[in-house]
Parts: structure tokens; sequence; C-alpha cells
């Protein structure tokens, strides 16, 4: 394969900061290289250095914290995007932001080439490599670690032997963050009957040790996103990290669980996702008081195979586009406030208020003062049973 200008998406990592070196050894091509703040809580002047120091023709740093709540996590919100029930698809939904800003970069800089850092074993390969082709069918997408087949005391050699620095201490863990969420992977985790350690967590703290006293916060929602905190709007940003530092205090948001990869292999994976698993709670809640039982059944089935899409990685799949618009038909009557106690470990709903909410006190109540006329249930039972009752009594007659 022949390419003259690679652009590679830098984390400032071992890993791809040995890509730098090994992509222009390799090819004798110019690499450039971009780092996105997702909210990942890094440095990126340090990581812009770093990327200079071992011999990036150009760096490129931005700032899109603001699109990926836009464009990748509300998205999310709006569908209960939890991929088998537990994953709030945080690293999921970056990644096809990231390849995006690959192929614009790319473009930018006449570049032939994208790569990324991404394993064989993992997901994030389909994810980048779909997302890449979709946007730009001409590039080359290389992917250094699953191509060149190192061990990791390989690379740490390949490292050294190239003046490439190496952390002095580097984690035993493989983690990934962004602002809706921290995956950590391998290691001891690798082991699924191993209790993960305490050096495990940074977003939030072990429920043992939350505070003794619950913590509450109301969460107003509008058109299906929150969009206040106890009563002050906050920027979608701003908002996500108020609600990660709160649950995460109060010992919310880990996920600990065995999860199938879209390459057929079962891997531990753990998770910090306090905004993500509270916000979505509180999200869920208040459909269920303002959206029928039959736009529920609908929507649950649609949120299902909407968060397999995205972990797939078909971010671009034209069906996601289509179940988009049927959840956006739906969030115009998901507004209102939902109060949340927050509780060593739990997160739990113990209000919710909505003026356009379908539950009607003077229908549920058991008081005097019910407008529900009970002498309607007879005639509804009599029909609702009707072929359930008339099958049974004609299979007992037949004897089957």
């Amino acid at each position: 394969m022949n390419v003259d200008k690679v652009v590679l998406a830098y984390s400032g990592g071992l890993d791809t900061s040995v890509m730098v070196v090994w992509i222009k050894e390799k090819y004798d091509a110019e690499v450039y290289t971009l780092t996105l703040d997702l909210g990942q809580r890094e440095d990126l002047k340090e990581i812009e250095r770093r990327a200079y120091d071992i011999g990036s023709k150009r760096h490129f740093s931005m700032d899109v914290k603001e699109e990926f709540v836009e464009r990748f996590i509300n998205p999310a919100i709006k569908a209960n995007a939890l991929y088998e029930g537990k994953y709030p698809l945080s690293t999921a939904l970056g990644r096809p932001l990231i390849a995006e800003e690959l192929v614009k970069v790319a473009r930018r800089v006449g570049a032939d080439a994208v790569a990324h850092g991404s394993t064989g074993k993992g997901n994030d390969q389909v994810r980048f490599d779909v997302s890449i082709r979709a946007l730009d069918p001409s590039l080359k997408v290389l992917a250094p670690v699953r191509d060149w087949g190192l061990s990791r005391d390989e690379e740490l050699e390949y490292a050294r032997g190239h003046g490439i620095p190496v952390p002095g201490e580097r984690s035993k863990y493989s983690i990934d963050q962004n602002l809706w969420g921290r995956s950590i992977e391998s290691g001891p985790l690798e082991d699924p009957y191993s209790e993960p350690g305490p050096d495990v967590y940074e977003w939030v703290t072990p429920p043992e040790k939350a505070p003794d006293e619950p913590e509450y916060l109301t969460m107003t929602f509008s058109k299906g996103l929150p969009v206040a905190i106890d009563g002050e709007r906050l920027s979608p940003v701003d908002l996500i990290e108020r609600v990660n530092a709160a649950a995460g205090r109060n010992g919310i948001g880990l996920i600990d669980h065995i999860e199938d990869r879209l390459v057929g292999i079962k891997s531990r994976e753990v998770y910090e996702c306090p905004a993500a698993v509270t916000i979505i709670e509180a999200h869920e809640e208040l459909e269920k008081l303002t959206l029928t039982a039959h736009e529920l059944e609908v929507k649950r089935m649609l949120e299902d195979r909407w968060s397999r899409l995205v972990y797939d990685g078909l971010w671009l799949e034209p069906l996601r586009e289509h179940i988009d618009a049927f959840i956006d038909s739906t969030q115009r009557y998901v507004e209102g406030d939902v109060r949340m106690k927050l509780y060593k470990g739990s997160h739990s709903v113990v209000g919710r208020r909505s003026r356009l909410s379908i539950y009607k006190q003077s229908l549920s109540t058991y008081a005097r003062e019910s407008t529900f006329d009970q002498r309607m249930a007879v005639g509804f039972i009599e029909l609702w049973g009707l072929q359930t009752v008339t099958a049974d009594d004609v299979r007992r007659t037949e004897g089957r």
C-alpha cells in the first residue's frame, strides 16, 4: 500500500505515539495527528506537545463537546439508549464524530489515508472503518495495532528503541472516556470472577463510602431533553457535568457486566456512567407519564434496535435516521420535571409532573371523588376475553 499523507486519531498514549513513528517508518509518509476534546478530562496542550515531539507534521486539536452532546448524546437520551440493557454507549457514540473529523482533516491537508488505534478484537475498528468508508471511500484506512500483531512487550521494546517516551508507570487497564462515560477493561478485569479493585474507578465514589444523607435533584425536560437542574437552566455540557458530579459522589453509575462484542467475543466490561444512567432513568420515567402505552411499546422495540445499530458501528445507517424521526415525533410531548433521590448507589425517581401528563388523578384515585365508572369494566372484560373464552370452550368440547 502506497500512502503519502496520513491523519492519525491521536490520544497521546503509548499505542498512538508508537503509531506516529511506525507509520512514518513503514510508509515513508507524513503523519498528521488529530485529538478531539469529547470531555475526557485530559490536558490537550500536553497531548499536542507530545505529538510534535515524536514527529507529527501538524497537530490538530478541537473542542467538540457541544457538538458531541447535540448530535450524539441527545439522540441517545431520547432513545433511552442502553446496549443489552446496561451500557449507555459512551465510547460508541464518540467514534463516528472522530471518524468525521478524521475525514475532514484528511481532505484539508490532502491526505490519502487515515489511521486509528483500534485492535482486531474490539468494536471500535468497525465503528471507525465503516464510518470513514461511508464518508469518503477514496481514503485508505490504516489500523496499525490490528495489522502489526505486536504484543505489549514488543510494543514497549519498539518504543524504547525509537526514542518514544514510555510512561514510568503504565496503567494495567485499558481506559477510554468522554463526557458520557468512562470505560475500563483488560488487566485484572479479564477474570470475570474478580471484583474490580479501588484503583479502577475515578468518577464514582464507592457506594459504601458515599454520603450518609440522600441528595435530591430535580431535572427539567423540554422536548425530551434535560434543560435545567433544580430550576437552573444550564448548557447541555454543563448540565451533564453537573449530573456526573452529583450522581458520582453518591455512588451512582457503576456498571460491571459481560458484554457481547460485535466480533463474536464475550468480554467483561466495566463502566462509570453517572450522568448517563441518571438522565436516562429520569427521561424514561417522564415518558411513562406523557406517552400512551402504544407509543411506549413501539418505542421500546426501536430503542433496542437504535442501540444495537450504534454499538455495531452503523451510525450512518439510514435506518437510524428513520428511527430518530419516529423518536423525535414522540419527544414533542416529553416535558416536565422529574425529582430524583440519589443515595449510596441508587438513583430513584420519587416525583414527576408535566402539563402534558396522561396520568389523571381523578381517574386513578380509589377515593369517592373518582370520575371513573367502574361498571364499564364488565362489558370491557366480556369483549376483551371473548376469543380466549370461546377458544377454550371449543377445544375443551373437542377434547384437545
